[in-house]
């Protein structure tokens, strides 16, 4: 886990997405919590986990509201799939695209809830 670069990418989404803040994990590494809120203006908790950070994506969980038993784009895990795994690219790709992609993942949950269709494109799992 890179957490110098960690620190310097959620200072960089400060920009963007202005309530994120990083956190001790206990064991020598960090976790980022952020707010976001979708356009029906339910503000969702993130919690998001570095494991073998930059190498590999971020694990992203929705600590609040609940999400339910609804699994769409989740594992079983519980964290969400806001990007299909092979698709990082560590050198493309950092906090504030990850809180993007949260974002949109976010909105289209809530219309899914709604409607029982996920709107846009889809992998298979």
């Amino acid at each position: 886990m890179d957490i110098v670069r960690i620190r310097r990418e959620v200072t960089a989404a400060l920009g963007t997405f202005p309530n994120v803040e990083v956190y001790p994990d206990g064991s020598g590494g960090v976790y980022v919590r952020a707010l976001l809120q979708s356009s029906l203006g339910t503000v969702h908790f993130i919690t998001l986990q570095f494991p073998n950070y930059p190498y590999e994506m971020p694990k992203v969980f929705v600590t609040k509201p609940d999400l339910g038993t609804i699994y769409k784009h989740r594992y079983n895990t519980g964290n969400i799939c806001y990007l299909y795994p092979s698709y990082w690219n560590p050198g493309l790709h950092d906090v504030t695209f990850v809180l993007g992609r949260v974002a949109k993942w976010i909105n289209k949950f809530e219309v899914y809830k709604q409607t029982g269709r996920w709107p846009g494109a889809e992998l298979t799992h």
